[in-house]
């Protein structure tokens, strides 16, 4: 079933609501003091099904007083095509140009215009006010669009009117049924039995009964617990769908018009905006750092524009700007939008927004990714939104609820993205390939200035260069796995093109330190003793042992002490033989079994047992390595 919504325009009086009971049967004025006072105060809804052609077409009523443009507004943004109502002894008024200035900047694309009240004027004049509305929409979206006189109360015309309704929704493309939920809430009320109900115009993907759904800004959770389309149950509402929600277990109180429906836990609110806008022709200047109201949705704020390249937005012009508003709004990257002056109230323009997370932007900082959102495609906007989310990256689902498109439309465009290498995909994140470079290159900046500095030494710890630049775990590991320039060798990174090599200088130290250490197997000479013999620093003696350490040329048995390998293996072999034939040993006939002192036979016996070599069980060892 095809889904359209079908919003009036027009003047106060010229026939909306009696035009859509004429239609419908429905009298969309559902408040008491609308029947009462005869005019339209808040919105109102209907709907004409067309069943042979597989057509629902939701009619939203709208009020055509100018102290109601809020409400009319807050009705007009989910609509697909217009009715512009405009009564024929009246002809064309002022919210008649205000009604279709706004759904220009709503960028409604389709549209019919009906002639009301025809039976009371003559035929001439009929025809000179026809012409009369012919000239006033010429260069909109109106312009050709079918003209119908009708009569409400005789039912003139009536049939007609339904005829290119039908006609031209089977013409207009259906909302993203395929897009996340999301529905601008533009009534709350209970039911007896029933609960708490909200109601709107779904603007994208679906929901059904018992599914979760989040409230925003109102903070929300709750679950399906019933849904109606035009007074119909109904077991799952898609995009294009006037719907009612049944909400179970939440207060009236603690929702408003101007909230949206969501699907939960993707979308987040925002009271920052970049945007275009432009001005209608006429429409009083408007400086930068001015208040106005901003409409999106069904929601009003209030908010300051910060105009760029600009100070002062004449009428008919148009720029980039920033919108930081007062509360938070539900919004997503091709969105329209409508500013009003803040007083007095007065429709100024309105736009497309651009993104609707930016953070804040200075007036110098330029517009050429606004620019590239405002005129780029599909593509080039996540390609700007994936970069802008820096290198902690974005998810898919955050793209999904940053622009207001098909989320299989948008997985299919990243996933070409990743092909061509614009982007990389790393643990269900998207980082650019800008900002992926820049911190490469940071990394083995950071390599090469430590093997400059440590040429003895293999490279820094992996969790030191990672916390250097405060990259998540899993990007590090992404990096590390795809990156043949630098290596990890037990938890330390170096250049592939990077060997430890020692100087002909510091080979005579080694080889020096190795005949000591060997001349001296089990009463070796300390760190300190080295240093002294070899006149070196403590950096440069720890880097060289570290190095033979590295080669298994030694063994260091703790700061101060190590011993050379051809000395260790000895160790190693003499323990063997003497576990042989006994299950204990003392540190006494381990000192006695190497025939050294207690100040070597102590360290050597606590490297051993720290290394699962030997057990101590009291004041002796017993020998637990496998052979």
């Amino acid at each position: 079933m095809r889904h359209i919504i079908l919003g009036t325009a027009g003047h106060i009086d010229h026939g909306k609501s009696t035009l859509v009971k004429a239609l419908t049967g429905v009298d969309p004025d559902r408040l008491k003091e609308e029947k009462e006072r005869g005019i339209t105060i808040d919105i109102g809804f209907a709907d004409l099904s067309f069943p042979d052609k597989d057509l629902t077409v939701g009619i939203v009523d709208v009020p055509g007083h100018e102290r109601l443009i809020r409400n009319m507004l807050a009705g007009a943004g989910g609509i697909d095509m217009v009715l512009l109502v405009i009564a024929a002894d009246e002809g064309i008024m002022p919210q008649s140009r205000e009604h279709l200035a706004i759904c220009n900047l709503l960028r409604i694309k389709s549209g019919i215009i009906a002639v009301t009240k025809s039976d009371l004027v003559d035929p001439e004049w009929l025809e000179l006010v026809q012409d009369d509305i012919r000239n006033f929409v010429r260069g909109t979206f109106l312009e050709g669009a079918p003209l119908v006189s009708v009569s409400s109360r005789t039912g003139e015309g009536i049939e007609r009117l339904g005829n290119e309704i039908q006609r031209l929704g089977l013409t207009v493309a259906p909302k993203p049924s395929g897009g996340l939920f999301r529905l601008p809430i533009d009534r709350v009320f209970t039911l007896k039995g029933f609960g708490t109900v909200v109601t709107g115009t779904a603007i994208s993907g679906s929901i059904a009964l018992d599914e979760p759904i989040e409230i925003l800004p109102a903070g929300v959770r709750t679950k399906v617990r019933g849904l109606h389309s035009h007074g119909r149950s109904i077991s799952r509402g898609y995009a294009g769908q006037r719907v009612a929600i049944n909400l179970q277990a939440v207060e009236k109180e603690a929702l408003n018009r101007g909230d949206v429906a969501v699907s939960p836990s993707i979308f987040s609110t925002t009271r920052i905006i970049d945007a275009y806008i432009q001005l209608l022709e006429g429409a009083p200047d408007l400086k930068s750092r001015s208040l106005v109201h901003f409409y999106s949705g069904t929601s009003e704020v209030i908010a300051r524009i910060i105009l760029f390249e600009k100070d002062v937005l004449n009428g008919s012009e148009e720029c980039y700007c920033q919108f930081r508003l007062q509360e938070p709004v539900v919004v997503m990257a091709g969105d329209r939008y409508i500013v009003r002056r803040f007083s007095p109230l007065e429709t100024l323009g309105g736009g497309n927004i651009l993104d609707p997370a930016p953070g804040k932007r200075k007036r110098k900082d330029g517009t050429t990714d606004l620019v590239r959102l405002h005129t780029g495609g599909l593509a080039e906007k996540l390609a700007i939104k994936i970069e802008h989310s820096g290198i902690r990256g974005i998810t898919p689902a955050a793209l999904h609820a940053w622009i207001n498109e098909e989320t299989v439309v948008i997985d299919k465009t990243v996933d070409q993205m990743v092909s061509s290498g614009i982007v990389f995909r790393y643990a269900g994140r998207l980082i650019h390939r800008i900002l992926y470079q820049a911190l490469l290159e940071k990394i083995m900046a950071l390599l090469r200035e430590f093997h400059e500095k440590n040429p003895l030494k293999p490279g820094p710890q992996k969790e030191e260069v990672r916390a250097t630049f405060s990259i998540e775990p899993e990007l590090f590991a992404f990096m590390l796995d795809h990156t043949k320039e630098i290596v990890m060798e037990k938890n330390l990174l170096r250049l592939n093109n990077f060997r430890v090599a020692l100087t002909g200088r510091e080979e005579e130290h080694s080889s020096k330190i190795l005949e000591l250490l060997n001349r001296n197997s089990f009463q070796p000479p300390t760190r300190e003793e080295l240093m002294a013999e070899l006149a070196l620093d403590q950096k440069k003696i720890n880097d060289i042992i570290n190095l033979l350490a590295r080669e298994k040329k030694v063994v260091r048995i703790n700061d101060s002490i190590c011993v050379s390998g051809k000395a260790y293996d000895d160790l190693i072999t003499l323990l063997k033989s003497f576990f042989s034939g006994k299950n204990e040993m003392t540190v006494a006939e381990f000192r006695d079994l190497l025939n050294t002192t207690r100040k070597y036979a102590l360290p050597f016996l606590e490297y051993l047992d720290a290394h699962r070599i030997t057990l101590r069980v009291g004041d002796a060892r017993k020998f637990i390595l496998k052979t």
